[in-house]
């Protein structure tokens, strides 16, 4: 059994109202003990009992480590001009994404593990201590099987994603390609995956299609989640309820109908800053949601066409300028919402008997990280009471 004290913290984030102000449980002057790995106790700093080691943090500020539920870490290939001709005027569409398959599967394993591992690095240095990743960027047997078993080297949170478009040897024959995905795709990714998940919209699989994908794979043995919403409203979010979808991610357009069946719901409204940043779209007004009682979780949606970012700080800083968040709602939404976007209890918060993943930041209080965008602020990022980044 090993133990470390954290001590000298000046602001204390714990996102459990029972051991302090607020829905963040805001605590000054504390501690917090991790015993192999968990959190074994929190209170003030004076009063922190023997441990095998002490690190002081010098009156620097503590928060639960960020959770990215919805990241696409694993493929080959850069899309810099498209963002370029984005800029430049021309709109976004699911198209660009079968450049990246494309690369992906003229990739080596090796290229595609080093860019991962790079990927999860920069997750780390920006205070993410557990992420998602899905597959989808290599759309056929073998390569989804490849990039899947890839993910799952850096992350038991694997997304099987072999619906995200129709590649192009299936070009209008979409409902062959759905065939191929809920039958022998399926069947080869499912040992490698934790979920499942289907871009319904808009120039991609219509709600049918997204229904069959999700349930083959529920009956696969997959949880189910969803891309809905982002380019148009076809009725993905009411298929994400009906299904229930462990989230409902992107929700760049929702009805009024949507939002109140999501707050009835046990899905989570995942929101993608990053992705309305990167494609100039319009954003998603987070206030309806929390009006009407919804969980609402904040990802990066790191991939390489629409939101080519893996800084949840970044991604906060735009919900709180432009999605209606205020800087508490945005940190629940990093941390919390994410945890329960993966059905997860056990991360998103700092109590006893939780793993241990915190992030410390060098700054007086968590607002720091929506008031001073753009400025790296982490300086050390903890998984399960080890150190995987320090300034």
């Amino acid at each position: 059994m090993s133990s470390v004290a954290i001590t000298d913290i000046g602001s204390l984030v714990t996102n459990d109202s029972t051991l302090g102000d607020g829905a963040l449980g805001l605590r000054s002057n504390a501690a917090i003990v991790v015993v192999d790995g968990k959190i074994a106790w929190i209170g003030d700093s004076d009063k922190v009992a023997d441990t095998d080691s002490v690190v002081s943090v010098s009156g620097k500020t503590v928060i639960p480590g960020f959770v990215d539920s919805h990241a696409h870490l694993v493929f080959a290939g850069d899309r810099s001009e498209e963002f370029s001709a984005r800029m430049n005027g021309e709109s976004y569409s699911a198209g660009g994404i079968k450049t990246t398959v494309a690369a992906t599967r003229a990739a080596s394993d090796e290229t595609l593990r080093a860019n991962t591992a790079s990927l999860v690095s920069e997750l780390h240095r920006s205070g993410v201590t557990t992420f998602e990743s899905k597959s989808g960027y290599a759309l056929d047997v073998a390569n989804e099987t490849r990039t899947l078993q890839i993910a799952k080297e850096f992350t038991d949170e694997t997304t099987f994603l072999g619906a995200h478009v129709v590649p192009a040897e299936f070009a209008n024959r979409s409902d062959d390609y759905v065939e191929l995905v809920v039958g022998e795709m399926l069947q080869a990714a499912k040992s490698h995956a934790k979920w499942i998940d289907v871009f319904c919209d808009r120039g991609a699989f219509d709600v049918d299609q997204a229904r069959a994908i999700l349930r083959a794979g529920v009956a696969a043995g997959l949880q189910p989640r969803i891309h809905a919403n982002q380019l148009a409203d076809i009725g993905a979010a009411k298929l994400a309820v009906e299904l229930d979808c462990a989230s409902a991610d992107h929700l760049t357009h929702l009805r009024d109908e949507d939002v109140e069946m999501l707050a009835a719901s046990n899905t989570v409204a995942t929101l993608l800053p990053g992705a309305e940043f990167s494609t100039r779209s319009s954003y998603p007004d987070a206030s309806r949601l929390f009006a009407a009682g919804a969980m609402v979780a904040i990802a990066t949606d790191c991939n390489p066409g629409s939101s080519f970012t893996t800084s949840m700080a970044f991604c906060m800083a735009v919900a709180v300028r432009d999605m209606g968040f205020s800087p508490e709602q945005a940190l629940l939404a990093a941390t919390v919402g994410g945890a329960k976007a993966l059905r997860r209890g056990d991360i998103g918060a700092l109590s006893v008997g939780m793993r241990a993943d915190f992030v410390v930041l060098n700054a007086p209080s968590y607002i720091h990280l929506s008031y001073r965008p753009g400025v790296d602020l982490v300086d050390s990022t903890w998984v399960a009471g080890k150190t995987v980044y320090q300034r």
